[in-house]
């Protein structure tokens, strides 16, 4: 071991100000993806470095020779990509997303390929082909899901930022179950060109990452207009680090009682509670609001996630890309016996729900209903945000559950995003951010969610937090 051996610890903040050596890092994270991965399994595919490569930095590269993982449903040129899913073995995409483009073009180095629920579809990273994500703060609880694999690298210092994608709170609630600021951009402000799709409607890429500096810097890189993805908004994007530090006492938060009620931890609902009286105590104001469409929001997203889900999944079928179980038997059986073999559980689960709901005689009553609940949902939001600048709330009503203990019970699974879904159905910014530890020393998560494009909010409310506490420099024992 050598005096290096700790600078994976560091952020891409520490490694920018402190002008470490980025070789010296690499060689660090190197050594603890080797001591702590046996136990993490964050990666699906470890990082390869060439050892050879002596790369220069080049004028205006922000993030050169900073490791940046990736979640397994972002597409990088030439390397294997499978959402986590057997389906999918052996495709290896012909071209890069548009986020890693603009990562390379940052000087960033892709570190890895994470793990995940399969096609993003849990709230836990157990539904993988490769098998569970370990909470690294508790190895026998889950990390969250979708983006596990990407929230328990950054917690275990396996990597100094991920990239992962929101559905539903596939980004907010690992973030929350792990430690690590986790943000969810506005719905058109970070290009889904080559993200392989769950729900077109929903998804939506963002960082991961140690601190909320970081997640600004990196949001920096990945965000801006594409003209590759039709959903994407051609808005100028702010330099986002210029919103940290600033003073937050002309602030108004909304608090909904929707997101207080029965259900919440004990211990979550404390730290929220003590986030807010220092919120305060730096000058923010807070008044109540209501949503009172909340009520619905699971049962909603879940109609419109699986009947997208249904149609993009479609394409899987053994013919193009990906496996294929030919039996012999002509097109439909060999259809039948590849896509029974190559989905798991949780993906049957939500393509037969999805196409249930899209089939004739039930769309009316279920989709097209939905759709319209969502209209409320997001005027629900609307309406708040003329009074008030962001809303706050807990980020999962509970912390980090045990390994196994909801897999049985889907609805159970469902419920533990029930504070995220709505940022997605409306298209708005979330973050959140560690506020705390239950007495067993599972952290704690709290949401901020904005107006649309609104991230500099988020993110001057987040550091005024972060500056008083030290929730985000408390490591895991591993």
């Amino acid at each position: 071991m050598n005096n290096n051996n700790n600078l994976f610890s560091l952020s891409a903040k520490d490694i920018i100000t402190q002008k470490t050596d980025p070789k010296s890092v690499i060689a660090s994270l190197t050594e603890r993806i080797n001591k702590v991965e046996d136990k993490v399994k964050a990666f699906v595919r470890k990082p390869k470095i060439n050892p050879a490569a002596k790369p220069s930095p080049k004028t205006n590269q922000p993030l050169w020779s900073i490791a940046v993982s990736i979640k397994d449903n972002i597409c990088v040129e030439g390397q294997l990509t499978t959402c986590a899913s057997k389906i999918l073995s052996g495709f290896h995409p012909p071209y890069d997303a548009e986020v890693i483009t603009r990562l390379k073009n940052a000087g960033a180095i892709l570190w890895g390929k994470t793990n995940m629920d399969e096609f993003a579809f849990g709230s836990s990273c157990e539904n993988s082909c490769y098998g569970p994500t370990s909470n690294p703060h508790n190895l026998d609880c889950v990390p969250g899901g979708s983006s596990g694999g990407s929230a328990a690298a950054v917690a275990a210092d396996e990597t100094i930022m991920s990239i992962g994608s929101d559905t539903g709170g596939s980004i907010r609630q690992p973030a929350s179950f792990c430690g690590v600021v986790g943000l969810k951009p506005t719905y058109g402000r970070v290009s889904r060109y080559g993200l392989i799709a769950f729900a077109s409607s929903l998804d939506q890429i963002g960082p991961l990452t140690k601190n909320v500096y970081d997640s600004a810097l990196l949001l920096n890189t990945i965000a801006g207009y594409d003209h590759k993805d039709s959903t994407s908004a051609d808005i100028k994007v702010p330099d986002f680090t210029k919103s940290l530090g600033e003073d937050i006492k002309n602030i108004t938060i909304g608090l909904p009682e929707e997101y207080f009620t029965k259900g919440i931890n004990r211990e979550v609902k404390i730290a929220v509670d003590t986030a807010i009286e220092l919120l305060k105590k730096k000058g923010a104001k807070f008044i109540p609001v209501k949503l009172p469409h909340t009520q619905y929001a699971v049962a909603v997203y879940y109609i419109i996630a699986t009947a997208e889900a249904s149609s993009n999944l479609a394409r899987f079928d053994g013919v193009q890309y990906g496996y294929r179980k030919d039996t012999g038997q002509g097109l439909i059986p060999m259809y039948r016996a590849t896509r029974g073999e190559g989905f798991g559980e949780e993906a049957k689960r939500r393509i037969i729900l999805g196409t249930y709901v899209l089939s004739s005689g039930y769309y009316d009553a279920y989709y097209l209903r939905a759709q319209k609940v969502r209209t409320l949902i997001k005027k629900d939001f609307d309406d708040a945000f003329k009074t008030i600048d962001c809303i706050l709330t807990p980020t999962s009503p509970t912390p980090a559950f045990k390994k196994g203990e909801k897999l049985k019970t889907p609805l159970a699974m469902y419920l533990s995003d029930i504070y995220t879904i709505s940022a997605n159905l409306a298209g708005i910014p979330a973050i959140s951010i560690p506020c705390g530890f239950t007495k067993n020393n599972l952290p704690i998560g709290l949401q901020l969610i904005a107006k649309p494009f609104a991230e500099d909010t988020l993110f001057k409310i987040a550091s005024a937090y972060e500056a008083e506490t030290n929730w985000c420099k408390i490591k895991p024992k591993l």
